[in-house]
């Protein structure tokens, strides 16, 4: 999973480099408000592939005393970052361009720059939009698309496939804003289309800041995995209750567990240590994602009770 996020992450970064210099060059030839906007776009979106980058590399360092359980969390934490910027960077200086445009049109020049800059931007952003589809779509397996980017575990792949998306929406409202601009000789169109492509990226930007906050405040482990972790449990010799199963994502392949469970009373402490370990060692070996758990035994029957 972690080589096809950074794939992901590295032909979108090489896209977005790429489009954001013709863009640049369209805008200060034209004088389009629309591919400006698209400029800064693909520039935010270089930016965020690259701390989406640094969150993986910072990811896979090793546990310390101070983090006993790893820097999984770091991916969470970029991904957030990104989500961020997106807003405050993609949306909000789109959004001002536009209305800036708006206030003061101006009339671009020579439009068939952006059309050509557009078209290109289009091929290269559909290629890097094509490779974190297919990685998205194998890591998805059978869930259905919102359901697997409401529970994936590893958000730089959908990230980044928000983000492609939303750049091939802004191409094409880039595009309409100029072709109807040059068509009716309205200039208020241009800066109506920045308008839009800020609110598309704003859009993105909360849905994103919505999935990732889940992650990074941590969330459990899918319900298939839950449940056969508490089967495994359930089943294991001298269990005669499972009480709770916990788990915690402290990254997208690092999963914590924490199972309370009951033991029969007519079983020795060497007994139940045996089995508390042939039950770690089985639900390591069924979920690889697993690194830790911790199994408490509970007392069958507490002081106290009646």
């Amino acid at each position: 999973m972690a080589a096809g996020s950074k794939k992901v992450i590295i032909a979108a970064l090489i896209g977005n480099s790429l489009i954001a210099a013709t863009k640049f060059a369209a805008a200060a030839v034209t004088g389009s408000s629309a591919m400006l906007s698209e400029g800064i776009h693909s520039v935010v979106d270089t930016g965020n592939q690259g701390l989406l980058l640094l969150g993986l590399a910072r990811s896979k360092r090793p546990a310390n005393a101070e983090h006993p359980f790893g820097h999984g969390k770091e991916v969470y934490f970029w991904s957030f970052v990104v989500a961020i910027l997106l807003f405050a960077l993609g949306a909000g200086i789109s959004i001002y361009e536009g209305v800036s445009h708006i206030l003061a049109p101006r009339p671009i020049v020579n439009p068939l720059v952006n059309y050509i800059v557009l078209g290109l931007a289009m091929i290269f952003e559909a290629g890097a939009w094509y490779v974190a589809f297919r990685e998205f779509k194998r890591a998805k397996g059978n869930r259905g698309y919102l359901e697997a980017v409401h529970e994936g575990k590893d958000p730089t792949l959908f990230v980044v496939l928000f983000e492609d998306s939303a750049a091939m929406l802004g191409l094409l409202v880039a595009f309409t804003g100029i072709f109807i601009g040059q068509l009716t000789g309205n200039l208020y169109f241009d800066g109506a289309a920045s308008i839009v492509i800020g609110l598309i990226l704003g859009g993105t930007a909360a849905w994103l800041a919505y999935e990732t906050k889940g992650l990074l405040i941590g969330e459990s482990a899918g319900a298939d995995t839950v449940n056969g972790i508490r089967e495994i449990a359930r089943t294991t010799a001298g269990v005669i209750r499972v009480n709770e199963v916990l788990t915690m994502h402290m990254g997208p392949e690092y999963i914590l567990v924490n199972i309370s469970a009951t033991f029969a009373d007519d079983i020795t402490a060497t007994e139940i240590e045996d089995n508390i370990a042939a039950m770690d060692k089985k639900i390591k070996s069924a979920y690889p994602f697993i690194r830790r758990v911790f199994i408490e035994a509970e007392d069958r029957h507490p002081r106290g009770a009646a």
